[in-house]
């Protein structure tokens, strides 16, 4: 009879890094087991993450365009109403096909998944890492995979050559302020209101609690965002950043600016937030108060004390070049290790974890990783920002193209921000590439080949880009690097 407990990877997690890993590897002729807590696999990112607040973005956009936009294109319709029940099940919908697509992609790769709480168990005597997996009585296991717990009753024990913890982060509460999932909420919760906030507080103005506004502003509730730091989104290029932050205030969405939350206190269904801006104590009421000041790595309940796996300074796993910890065997990936928690950052070191596991040399190439935030317009950049290489001394010339002057921007009423080339002052290889504008996101995976393979802004200014489109402004910008822009 066939061991069903005992495998080549044991992956702890089932987000994007590790059903992304657990499908290579079993690509790779591994067999694998995948342990997860939640009913649904995919992880943060698909059942409370990137994909619901996309759809909700995508939902309030049209919302938006259809009050506000419409005429101009000579669509008169009688002001929209807002339905967010039907809003919300749409959102859900999409969600399930996706996990229900994951959970399809795992019997076609006769990868074993187990629902439950994992947590690394030693090493027993055949010399292979246990996981003991706590599984809930309402365990929505596979009929095809319950062999695997046939004959136990909360507990099974896993064996495997080898262990890979991918169980991602969660939201970080401010000091003394918990979360409370009615008023003080996290972003799970912001993607669940049963009903538009009157003002919603956001306490961070990084890209989930710009997203999260963003949502919420266009739907009709009063959006205010405090934020410690003296300017929005500190990790992107100051031009591009603040190109997005005068956007926002001008679709109504209040800043308050160098300004610290020092408490909250509900009343009933309301709450007042108590805040410093530097000028003495202050209040505000609302309905809801959004904290998006940052995630951590979930590592609560996966044993690594007990392992010894080592950690830094920050509560991250420590990894080698192969992403294995000081425990050899046991492998992270993901937002359990330093670097940006982003799902494709995940994504990435599952596939090359599970690659170098099977002896092959692939890398992560991290200067490479593009940064979306997904507000309207939105805002995407790979490489250095301006800052980055004027603090690092490194000459550099730019080019910049708005997209007020570009045709399909026109066509779409979307003329808001630019593309922004940064490229070396002697070699011309592009250093960094920022984008403000609409589809962002889709425009910024051009800038990410061209820089992988170590292009100049004279590749992009030579390559023949299809008009009339977006795209157009990338070769613009391209050519400004060298002055040489035809539309400025």
């Amino acid at each position: 009879m066939t061991d069903t407990t005992s495998f080549d990877l044991i992956v702890i997690g089932a987000g994007p890094g590790g059903y992304v890993a657990a499908i290579r590897a079993a690509q790779l002729g591994m067999k694998v087991a995948v342990v997860e807590k939640r009913a649904q696999l995919g992880g943060v990112c698909l059942n409370e993450g990137c994909i619901p607040s996309k759809a909700l973005l995508d939902s309030s956009e049209l919302f938006a365009l259809a009050r506000d936009k419409f005429s101009l294109h000579g669509i008169v319709i009688e002001p929209p109403h807002l339905d967010l029940a039907t809003m919300m099940r749409r959102k859900d919908e999409v969600v399930r096909k996706l996990t229900d697509g994951i959970a399809y992609l795992f019997k076609k790769n006769e990868i074993q998944s187990v629902q439950g709480s994992a947590r690394l168990n030693g090493i027993n005597p055949a010399g292979l890492h246990e996981v003991l997996v706590t599984v809930p009585e309402t365990s929505h296991t596979a009929e095809w995979q319950q062999d695997l717990l046939a004959g136990q009753t909360s507990t099974v024990i896993l064996s495997g050559r080898r262990v890979l913890l991918a169980p991602g982060s969660e939201a970080t509460e401010l000091p003394g302020i918990p979360f409370d999932g009615q008023v003080i909420v996290n972003a799970r919760d912001a993607l669940c209101f049963d009903q538009v906030p009157d003002h919603l507080i956001i306490a961070g103005a990084g890209y989930i609690g710009l997203e999260m506004g963003s949502i919420w502003r266009r739907l009709g509730a009063q959006v205010t965002v405090l934020e410690m730091l003296p300017q929005v989104l500190p990790t992107m290029d100051r031009q591009a950043a603040d190109t997005l932050y005068r956007s926002l205030r001008k679709q109504g969405i209040q800043f308050k600016l160098e300004t610290r939350i020092t408490g909250v206190r509900r009343i009933g269904a309301k709450a007042i937030v108590q805040f410093n801006a530097g000028t003495g104590s202050e209040e505000i009421d609302c309905d809801r108060v959004l904290v998006a000041v940052g995630r951590r790595p979930l590592t609560a309940g996966l044993g690594l004390g007990e392992m010894a796996i080592k950690l830094d300074e920050k509560g991250r796993v420590v990894v080698d070049g192969d992403y294995q910890t000081n425990i050899p065997g046991i492998y992270a990936i993901g937002d359990l290790i330093t670097g940006p928690m982003l799902a494709h950052k995940a994504m990435e070191e599952g596939v090359v974890c599970a690659e170098r596991m099977a002896g092959q040399k692939s890398v992560v190439e991290y200067e490479y990783i593009p940064g979306v935030v997904y507000t309207w317009p939105e805002g995407a950049a790979v490489g250095n920002t301006e800052e980055q290489l004027k603090e690092a001394g490194i000459q550099y010339k730019v080019g910049r193209f708005n997209f007020a002057a570009l045709g399909r921007a026109r066509c779409m009423d979307e003329t808001e921000g630019f593309v922004k080339i940064l490229a070396h002052g002697d070699t011309d290889r592009i250093l960094g590439i920022h984008i403000v504008g609409p589809r962002a996101s889709d425009m910024v995976a051009e800038a990410v080949a061209v820089m992988s393979f170590g292009g100049t802004a004279r590749d992009i200014s030579l390559t023949c880009h299809a008009h009339p489109t977006l795209s157009e402004a990338m070769k613009e910008a391209a050519l400004d690097v060298h002055k040489e822009a035809i539309h400025v």
